[in-house]
């Protein structure tokens, strides 16, 4: 088993950390579904393991108790960095940090149209930054309507967010080859 601070088992199963009992079987038994090795369409077999694993700590009242001091450790410590962080970077950051989703869900639309979304620990684990740290990158960019979930809470691309992103790639482009010294053949 994984140390309790290297996984989320909350985000694994998608739900708050003040989810009931109830929701915490019923949510596993609908992904359970999803991603049990045996369905030919999206079955997997790790996806599915992880799902087991979070269950088994998660729906054991004591176990939980027990997790849930490790959890709420995690989750001190990822918004720790928040608090030191310096204004004119950060906004920087959080553009790049939203061109970067844009660009993963645009890639994810085009090369798999039947799948076209991303769970939020999904684009964690692509982006290299905590669930907490996309909320606000997330809100942004669903207010924005630049992205949009499905009925999964998975996120996808809209179509006035491949419009934004193709719009401002060339501008993107200009920025990075300015930005590292290279002259622009735009």
């Amino acid at each position: 088993m994984a140390e309790p601070n290297s996984v989320d088992h909350y985000e694994t199963l998608q739900i708050s950390p003040n989810a009931d009992a109830d929701t915490v079987q019923r949510v596993f038994r609908l992904l359970a579904q999803r991603y049990h090795p045996d369905n030919k369409e999206t079955g997997n077999e790790v996806k599915f393991r992880a799902l087991h694993e979070a269950y088994s700590v998660l729906s054991v009242p004591e176990k939980r108790a027990q997790y849930d001091v490790h959890h709420q450790a995690l989750r001190r410590e990822r918004w720790r960095f928040v608090a030191n962080s310096s204004g004119d970077t950060d906004v920087e950051q959080e553009q790049q940090l939203r061109s970067t989703v844009l660009e993963i869900l645009y890639a994810r639309r085009r090369a798999e149209p039947g799948t076209p979304a991303f769970s939020q620990y999904e684009l964690s684990q692509l982006t290299g930054r905590p669930r907490e740290h996309l909320e606000f990158t997330i809100w942004y960019l669903i207010q924005r309507k630049l992205v949009t979930r499905d009925d999964s809470s998975n996120l996808a691309i809209t179509v006035d967010g491949v419009d934004y992103l193709e719009h401002n790639q060339g501008a993107r482009i200009k920025r990075r080859l300015t930005a590292s010294g290279t002259e622009s053949v735009l």
